[in-house]
């Protein structure tokens, strides 16, 4: 059996040992609930992702209620916040960064059906409405999950989750 790896809760940040980052850069565009930026948080750390980029009226550190769901997280995943999310696309695009927006949209692509670049940004919206209108805009490509019920959408920090793991598995399939 394989030996586990050790369960690192509460250590000092500067006392860990180095982890690889996966090349993938997470946008939240005016994700209004701590929750779900926490849990955000929580995923972005277990992903080992190169950082989460917090926008508009998405809570950052410090917040009492996304402490409460990061559950610490937030000390080991890098995060940057910007007040408007055409500034950090405005960056990473710059950085020669693609852009993906993940969204239901007339535009989307299908995840099973998209060739994910490396490195890459995905981008997160609002829970009511979405990416906005001018950040979708500003995307490369829109991405969506494809849906088997009769909803056409799914919780985003469920979203979060499903989209990074599927980005690790398509690149592991690739190389």
């Amino acid at each position: 059996m394989a030996e586990r790896e050790p369960h690192y809760a509460g250590a000092a940040l500067d006392t860990l040992p180095p982890r690889p980052r996966h090349a993938i850069h997470a946008v939240a565009d005016n994700v209004r609930s701590a929750y779900n930026v926490g849990s955000f948080f929580r995923t972005a750390d277990a992903c080992a992702i190169e950082c989460l980029h917090l926008c508009g009226m998405s809570a950052h550190p410090p917040h009492v209620k996304l402490a409460k769901t990061a559950l610490g997280a937030f000390d080991y995943v890098p995060w940057k916040y910007y007040e408007r999310t055409k500034d950090c696309i405005a960056g990473l695009r710059e950085a020669g960064i693609p852009v993906i927006g993940i969204e239901v949209s007339e535009r989307a692509v299908d995840m099973d059906a998209f060739t994910w670049p490396e490195p890459v940004a995905v981008i997160f919206g609002n829970e009511v409405n979405g990416i906005s209108d001018n950040n979708l805009a500003r995307c490369d490509h829109v991405v969506q999950i494809p849906m088997h019920g009769y909803k056409n959408s799914m919780n985003v920090a469920t979203a979060f989750g499903v989209v990074l793991y599927h980005i690790i598995t398509a690149w592991k399939t690739t190389r």
